[in-house]
């Protein structure tokens, strides 16, 4: 079975917007993450499906590139398809698109097919032998290491919340990049946007857990090293590219 491209149209609502009116990193996360749900459902591949065979799709890395943010109200036209099939797991790739048809945001993602009860990766062959990838890229990465947090000029600390959970009773994977982002000092979140991201799942976090991110800002770039708190287990990595607003 050979998958096509899956598009859709999204207004920008109010409550997913930040105090400059544009549409949040996080609302971005979660709009990306359930346009792909709705897609792999179409096909076979979607969370009822793989729930059957106690399966889940977990993500393992993230990179988006931000020309600009939509703002409230803006309707975006969001295309995505995967990528590439690999032997454990997969790589979806997202355009958003303004009214124009401009290509406002390109993300790519890799995701690992695990089993629920042994938390193991999979191959995804053994469940969706006919499964075939678009192979078309939207950036040309194989998600190279995020440097290590050297220095650390901030350290945060965030407790998992119960909202911060998925399905998979873990945190969801976009609440990841928040805790990164909003390590750093107020004064320049105000004055500068994302630009580009980029994230590295390790290891998942729970409910009650605290987790503590260390951060290094340099350059108008920033590196993030988010840790449990308690074992000192890194549990991801994020990469942000900033510019002034």
């Amino acid at each position: 079975m050979r998958v096509s491209k899956y598009v859709k149209e999204y207004t920008v609502r109010s409550h997913e917007t930040d105090c400059h009116g544009f549409l949040r990193v996080l609302s971005l996360m979660n709009v990306l993450q359930d346009i792909a749900v709705e897609h792999a459902e179409s096909f076979g591949l979607g969370l009822r499906d793989c729930l059957k065979q106690n399966l889940a799709w977990v993500g393992s890395n993230y990179l988006v590139q931000i020309m600009r943010m939509p703002k409230q109200n803006e309707v975006i036209k969001i295309e995505t398809w995967p990528a590439e099939a690999k032997l454990w797991g997969a790589v979806r790739d997202f355009v958003v698109k303004n009214e124009s048809n401009d290509e406002i945001i390109k993300a790519s993602s890799q995701w690992v097919l695990i089993d629920v009860e042994r938390r193991r990766p999979v191959l995804i062959k053994k469940y969706f032998p006919d499964y075939e990838a678009v192979h078309e890229r939207v950036i040309e990465t194989d998600f190279p290491k995020i440097p290590a947090v050297s220095e650390a000029t901030n350290r945060v600390e965030f407790k998992v919340r119960f909202d911060d959970l998925d399905v998979n009773q873990h945190v969801n994977n976009t609440v990841y990049p928040l805790w990164a982002s909003e390590s750093l000092d107020d004064e320049y979140r105000l004055t500068h946007f994302v630009q580009e991201m980029e994230i590295c799942y390790k290891k998942e976090a729970l409910y009650g857990e605290t987790v503590v991110v260390l951060s290094d800002l340099h350059n108008d770039e920033s590196l993030h090293s988010i840790r449990d708190k308690k074992s000192g287990d890194e549990l991801a990595q994020c990469r942000i590219r900033w510019q002034k607003i």
